[in-house]
C-alpha cells in the first residue's frame, strides 16, 4: 500500500430545516453545538486530523463563509480551500468542485457530510484504513452503516463478494425502501445503510464523472476555471455552475461505476435528522429526559427539552419535544418530529 495523504472534504451546504427552530437557513445545524460544546462542523473536522490528514476542503453555501472560517479557526484548523457554491446542485457537483480544487489529484478524498454524528471515531479510522489499499488501486469506496432498525428514511447498500478484509464489492444500491422491504433487508443481513461517506482518489472520481456524467464535469470545470479567489475562499462562476445537472453522487457515479466497494462499519453513526434522533443519542436524566439550556422539569418523563434563551418549565408531561429558540417555540409528541417539515411548509404559505 502506498500511503497517501487523505484530504477531508466536508460538505456543508445543507439547510437542516428538520431541526427548526434552532436550525435555520442562516444558521443550519452543522453550525450548532447539538451533541457537545463544539458544533457539528467542528466535530466533523476534528474527526479527520492527524499525521495522515491534509488540511480540509469545505464546500459550503456562500452565505456561510464567515461561519465556516470562524468555527474552524476556533479549533485551530486552517482549510486549504473553502469552496462556496453559487447554487445547490446536489452532492455530485459539490464533490467535483473539491476534486478539481485539490492540490494533489492522487490524494484520497474523504467525503463527509458536515452534520452527522460518529460516536466511535476509532472504528471510523479503522474502516478508513481497511479501505485505503483499494482506494490506492483506483476503487471508489463508500462506508456502509451497520443497520439496527428497518429504516425507511435512508438508502441501503447490498454487500456483494468480499474483496479484502472487511471490504466488499457493492452488489447494488437500494433507494429509500418501503417498510416491508426494509424489514426484509434487515432480517436477511448483508445490507447496510448508505451514510453518504466516501473515500476515493480525486483523479478517479473525475474519471468516473468523465465516463458517466460528462456534462456535469464540463460545467464544474468551467466554473472552477472562471472562479474568483479571495484568500482560501473560491467562488465558482455562477453561470457555468448553474449549467451542471443537479444529481447525487449515488446516481451520477456510484451506481454506474465498475469498481465500487463498501466497508461496513458500526461506529455510532446518526445523521441527526430529527429531534427524535437527538433524543435517542443524548445523555438523559433518571426520568429519561434530555435537556439543554435553562429548563425546569417536575414529574416529567422521556422528553427532549432545549432552549437557547427563554426558560422552559414543565410539570406532569411525558414524551414531548419542546424546543425554544429566539421568538419561536416548537411543541410536538416524540415520534412525530419528522413532521417539522410540514410546519416549515405551512409557515412559508
Amino acid at each position: 500500500m502506498r500511503a497517501k495523504t487523505i484530504v477531508p472534504v466536508i460538505l456543508s451546504g445543507g439547510s437542516g430545516t428538520r431541526l427548526w427552530p434552532m436550525s435555520r437557513p442562516e444558521r443550519p445545524k452543522q453550525f450548532l453545538p447539538l451533541t457537545s460544546d463544539e458544533t457539528m462542523l467542528q466535530l466533523t473536522a476534528r474527526r479527520a486530523t492527524g499525521e495522515r490528514y491534509a488540511a480540509p476542503i469545505i464546500v459550503a453555501n456562500a452565505a456561510h463563509a464567515d461561519a465556516v472560517e470562524s468555527q474552524l479557526a476556533e479549533i485551530g484548523i486552517a482549510p486549504q480551500a473553502v469552496v462556496l457554491e453559487p447554487a445547490g446542485r446536489n452532492t455530485a457537483p459539490a464533490i467535483a468542485l473539491a476534486a478539481l480544487v485539490a492540490e494533489d489529484k492522487e490524494a484520497a478524498l474523504l467525503v463527509m457530510p458536515s452534520d452527522h454524528v460518529i460516536a466511535d471515531v476509532e472504528a471510523f479510522h479503522a474502516a478508513i484504513a481497511r479501505a485505503l489499499p483499494l482506494v490506492n488501486d483506483g476503487w471508489l469506496v463508500t462506508f456502509g452503516i451497520a443497520p439496527d432498525a428497518p429504516e425507511t428514511g435512508y438508502g441501503w447498500i447490498q454487500t456483494g463478494e468480499g474483496i479484502a478484509d472487511g471490504v466488499h464489492r457493492v452488489a447494488r444500491f437500494v433507494e429509500k425502501p418501503p417498510l416491508d422491504r426494509a424489514q426484509a433487508m434487515l432480517a436477511a443481513g448483508g445490507h447496510c445503510w448508505n451514510g453518504g461517506i466516501f473515500l476515493f482518489r480525486a483523479d478517479m472520481y473525475l474519471a468516473a464523472l468523465a465516463a458517466h456524467a460528462p456534462q456535469m464535469l464540463a460545467a464544474v470545470q468551467d466554473s472552477v476555471k472562471a472562479a474568483r479567489h479571495e484568500g482560501a475562499r473560491l467562488f465558482p462562476d455562477a453561470a457555468a455552475f448553474a449549467a451542471s445537472p443537479s444529481d447525487s453522487i449515488d446516481y451520477a457515479v456510484m451506481e454506474k461505476a465498475e469498481r465500487v466497494a463498501v466497508v461496513p462499519v458500526a461506529m455510532g453513526w446518526s445523521d441527526l435528522g430529527s429531534w427524535d434522533a437527538l433524543h435517542a443519542i443524548s445523555e438523559r436524566d433518571a426520568d429519561g429526559n434530555a435537556h439543554g439550556g435553562e429548563v425546569i422539569a417536575i414529574d416529567t418523563t422521556n422528553c427532549l427539552v432545549r432552549s437557547d434563551g427563554v426558560r422552559i418549565a414543565m410539570v406532569g408531561v411525558s414524551d414531548l419535544v419542546v424546543v425554544a429558540s429566539g421568538n419561536d417555540i416548537l411543541v410536538l409528541p416524540r415520534g412525530r418530529s419528522q413532521e417539522v417539515k410540514k410546519l416549515i411548509d405551512a409557515m412559508k404559505k
